[in-house]
């Protein structure tokens, strides 16, 4: 069995978003994105392979395809296979995303 206390690996970069890997397999990943305001993650596509975002603290502007959403904690979202998808931190607060996507594209 694997597990992971997500809130012991939750760190911040003064550069960039930071993407910390949870768990990585074939079928699937799983990473929590940690985010400093004005940090974002550039939209963008995954052909076959949907992601999804689950907020865990903070509140983030979430694009997928043509719509944009401001969602806080508890909230999640999926990107479908193929569309454009992106999250930015617009607020004066951090912003923690528990995110997932299956298919892995890195075992493809």
């Amino acid at each position: 069995m694997s597990f992971v206390n997500v809130r012991e690996r939750i760190a911040f970069r003064a550069d960039k978003m930071n993407k910390i890997n949870l768990f990585d397999e074939a079928q699937m990943f799983m990473d929590v994105y940690c985010l400093e305001p004005g940090q974002a993650q550039k939209p963008h596509a995954h052909a076959g392979a949907a992601k999804t975002y689950f907020v865990l603290e903070g509140e983030g502007v979430f694009q997928v395809g043509e719509e944009e959403r401001k969602l806080g904690a508890g909230h999640a979202i999926l990107a479908p296979a193929g569309i454009d998808h992106g999250v930015r931190n617009e607020g004066p607060e951090r912003l923690v995303v528990l995110v997932s996507m299956a298919p892995n594209p890195n075992y493809a």
